[in-house]
C-alpha cells in the first residue's frame, strides 16, 4: 500500500519498505538529487564537473541526461577552454549553428592533442613509432603550420 504525502511528492510506504526507511536505508526515490532541487542548482552542480565526468554523468540516468544535455550553459563554459586552441574551429562551428555541446565534442580531442604538441611534449620523438597511442587526430593546415612554428622556436 503505497500513500503519496501531497506536501512534498515524496512517497510513504508501510511494510517492509517503511522499515527501511526508518533503519536509515535511503528510499531509492530519494536518492537523486536532481529531482529534489530546482533544475538551475542542479545545473550549478553539474557545472563543477570536468568534462569527462559531464559525459559519465550524462549516462547516469534519463534524468541527468535530460538536464545535462539540454543545458548550453554547461558546455559553453568548457567550449570556451578549447576555444583558446582551436579558435578557427569552434568559430567555425557556432557560426554553422552547432550548440556547445556539439561544438565542444567535435574540438575537444583536436584542441588536447594540439595543446600537448605546441607545449613540446613530443618534440624529443624521433619516428613515428615513438608517438604514443591516441596522441594524433586529424588537425587542418593551418594548425600544423603553428606546430612547426612552435618547434622551429624551441
Amino acid at each position: 500500500m503505497q500513500n503519496v504525502c501531497k506536501r512534498s511528492n515524496s512517497a510513504i510506504f508501510s511494510g517492509d519498505r517503511a522499515s527501511n526507511l526508518i533503519s536509515g536505508d535511503q528510499d531509492p526515490l530519494q536518492q537523486n538529487f536532481t529531482e529534489t532541487l530546482p533544475t538551475e542548482m542542479s545545473v550549478r552542480i553539474f557545472s563543477e564537473l570536468d568534462v569527462r565526468s559531464l559525459c559519465r554523468a550524462s549516462l547516469t540516468c534519463r534524468h541527468w541526461n535530460d538536464i545535462i544535455d539540454g543545458s548550453d550553459q554547461l558546455w559553453r563554459s568548457h567550449c570556451l577552454t578549447v576555444l583558446a586552441v582551436c579558435r578557427r574551429e569552434v568559430n567555425g562551428d557556432r557560426r554553422a549553428g552547432c550548440s556547445w555541446k556539439v561544438t565542444l565534442v567535435r574540438n575537444y580531442r583536436k584542441g588536447c592533442v594540439k595543446r600537448r604538441w605546441l607545449k613540446g611534449r613530443y618534440s624529443n620523438i624521433s619516428s613515428a613509432d615513438d608517438i604514443p597511442p591516441n596522441s594524433m587526430c586529424p588537425l587542418d593546415v593551418e594548425t600544423w603550420g603553428e606546430i612547426l612554428e612552435a618547434e622551429l622556436d624551441r
